[in-house]
């Protein structure tokens, strides 16, 4: 899944500064697509819940 690599992508640059919806949105991701693409990645063990500034996911 394309998103999803984009995703990860993003959230490693990110780095705490924008909460994981507006993260999604800041790729044209919609809500419902970027909450399944955190479920995969927490499936896949490649994030984990951590707060971390705005974001609520951090990358294990």
């Amino acid at each position: 899944m394309e998103n999803k690599e984009r995703y990860f992508k993003a959230l490693i640059k990110n780095n705490g500064q924008l909460n994981e919806l507006d993260l999604g949105e800041s790729i044209q991701l919609d809500e419902d697509e970027t909450r399944e693409i955190i479920a995969q990645l927490l499936s896949e063990h490649r994030i984990k819940y951590e707060i971390n500034r705005v974001c609520n996911y951090n990358i294990i």
